[in-house]
């Protein structure tokens, strides 16, 4: 097997993180996972949210740099990232997001979906996917919102480009997905895996943003181990594509490239989890930091906001 299964996790930039811990956490009741600090600038968080246990496929994570600029999504960038929800959970959302005083765009379809689009507080562009695969998932028991209705995983990304067809072979050629759909200027690819397994196209997309707070930094999709990992590696490297070193996440070993539009992708291992350092039960409620940044505990404690 050298394709890959899904997108294993993906990353973005924040503001204030209170703010973003109270939206992600309380508002669309994801679980914090883990709670680290981003390896090359330990000053800030990394913070990981996804389903119960993790599991790859349904995590989002943060830098929230406090002071950073306000950013807009442009081309070269994910611009939109969809979560599944059951496919009953339409009404329970629009009621949960007025009451929220959250405003959302009202409920619409692409490619047979319906679709609720909305914003997080530092303006990076989410969905909410009624996606039959969420019926089938259960949902976090011990979360804020009802398991019946609650976030399943990732459904997909929406990345601009200004041609699409470069990027398409990637994901088809190498990253395992088939293009499935196209709706005007929007292309439709899709993978076998449960959550994570979409990945839209705008072509065409105009270049007038710039990075910051609300966009995306990367987007990582799944090896099964290290092995699959370096035989992704070698293909990708055969085809042209500059690949970093493999970098220790704690969690996942990662290698970075730039996919033809200039988008940060990533291959990230499965294993060894978020559970390496924490309980399954105790997951995202201490600080936990890599090794060779143990000793310097006491000042990125102090550094760092209560999240709560």
């Amino acid at each position: 097997m050298t394709h890959a299964n899904g997108i294993h996790h993906i990353t973005a930039v924040a503001g204030d993180p209170k703010v973003n811990y109270k939206f992600y956490s309380q508002v669309l009741g994801l679980r914090l996972v883990k709670k680290t600090v981003n390896f090359d600038d330990p000053s800030v968080y990394h913070l990981y949210y996804g389903n119960e246990s993790g599991k790859p496929g349904t995590i989002l994570t943060f830098f929230p740099w406090q002071h950073l600029q306000q950013g807009k999504p442009d081309r070269g960038q994910v611009v939109a990232i969809g979560f599944s929800v059951p496919t009953s959970s339409k009404e329970f959302w629009v009621n949960h997001l007025e009451e929220q005083n959250i405003d959302f765009e009202a409920p619409f379809t692409r490619f047979g979906k319906e679709i609720i689009g909305i914003q997080d507080p530092h303006g990076l562009h989410l969905e909410l996917v009624m996606d039959p695969t969420a019926d089938n998932a259960e949902g976090w028991e011990e979360g804020p919102l009802p398991k019946t209705h609650t976030i399943r995983g990732l459904h997909g990304a929406t990345l601009a480009e200004k041609d699409y067809e470069g990027t398409g072979r990637l994901l088809e050629e190498n990253l395992g997905f088939e293009l499935t759909g196209q709706q005007d200027d929007r292309f439709l690819y899709e993978t076998d895996s449960d959550f994570g397994s979409v990945i839209e196209i705008i072509d065409q997309f105009g270049p007038d943003g710039n990075p910051g707070k609300g966009t995306v930094h990367h987007i990582a999709f799944r090896a099964e181990d290290e092995k699959h990992q370096q035989l992704l590696s070698k293909k990708l490297h055969n085809k042209g594509y500059y690949l970093t070193e493999v970098k220790d996440r704690q969690y996942f070993k990662s290698v970075y490239f730039h996919e033809p539009g200039g988008i940060l992708f990533e291959i990230a291992t499965d294993p060894p989890g978020f559970s390496r350092d924490e309980e399954p039960d105790q997951l995202g409620q201490e600080l936990k930091l890599p090794p060779w940044l143990e000793k310097h505990r006491l000042n990125i404690e102090r550094e760092l906001p209560d999240l709560t």
